[in-house]
């Protein structure tokens, strides 16, 4: 169990603990009053009552001194720009040889790490891959995955009824034919030529594992745009592992008992895009 306390000396008793605490640790009878403890085995980790301590009067054994710092709002990206960068980030699939700089992946894993999870769980780890022949290994399961799926779907006796009953799914097999094929050319159209994989993954028995994922993904892209670097989401991959049920890819990876929420290609870019579109922004119902 975490060791928590309240150094009554310095504590100004503004009550701030109290109301950012999730789990109703802190306990504060009337304003200006003292502040208890309840139950603090009940702790999820979230950092919220340090966070929010503006006296340091709040000891967490999770968060020492060193792992607290002051916040300083005026080095803040303003709203504008945050907004430029979410119009700017883009997949970029003209990809260079060049190998991503182990610095910004390592920038990269940590903004996907500092994701909110549900009920701050953090049950997320990361795996990269940069090793070309773990890469390779990744599209050919890929398309091992199309082929066999599209086997299925071309079956005899399964085309008829499963062509009626979900006729979109069809339009998938000329894409899977045309990966292998170009494949078999010399040109990967799985990865792109990334020189880096991100997997985003979590305990299979985690209830919100995709949804973390997601987030995760979200932090560790915008991160990617602003240090310069393509990401393109792996929707190919993603699909694969969802059609297998061995949970092959996991294996390779050494991934047993985890579940792949998301997969991230990264690469360096051959040139950046001069220009960001207006979007037709999405209807929103006000209620």
């Amino acid at each position: 169990m975490n060791t928590i306390g309240v150094n009554d000396s310095s504590c100004i008793r503004c009550g701030r603990c109290v109301k950012v605490c999730p789990s109703q640790i802190f306990v504060q009878e009337k304003a200006g009053g003292g502040v208890t403890l309840h139950k603090p085995e009940n702790c999820i980790l979230c950092g919220h009552c340090v966070a929010a301590c503006p006296t340091g009067s709040v000891n967490h054994a999770e968060f020492p001194a060193e792992r607290v710092h002051a916040v300083d709002y005026g080095a803040m990206p303003t709203p504008e720009q945050v907004e430029l960068l979410l119009a700017v980030r883009r997949s970029n699939r003209a990809l260079s040889a060049r190998p991503v700089p182990q610095e910004m992946l390592d920038r990269i894993v940590a903004a996907a790490d500092r994701a909110p999870t549900a009920s701050n769980a953090r049950r997320l780890a990361y795996t990269l891959v940069t090793d070309a022949a773990q890469l390779r290994a990744v599209t050919e399961y890929t398309l091992g995955i199309f082929g066999r799926l599209e086997k299925r779907l071309l079956h005899p006796l399964v085309r008829p009824w499963l062509s009626r009953l979900a006729p979109g799914i069809y339009r998938y097999v000329p894409v899977f034919e045309r990966l292998r094929r170009e494949y078999a050319e010399g040109r990967d159209r799985v990865l792109r030529g990334a020189t880096a994989l991100l997997f985003i993954h979590a305990p299979k028995a985690n209830r919100f594992g995709a949804e973390d994922g997601n987030l995760a993904y979200e932090n560790a892209s915008l991160m990617a745009e602003a240090l310069g670097v393509s990401q393109i989401y792996m929707g190919f991959v993603l699909t694969a592992v969802r059609q297998d049920k061995e949970a092959k890819l996991a294996a390779m990876l050494g991934l047993e008992g985890r579940r792949i929420c998301a997969v991230m290609a990264l690469g360096m870019p051959q040139f950046r895009y001069p220009n960001y579109i207006d979007r037709t922004p999405a209807e929103v119902t006000r209620k």
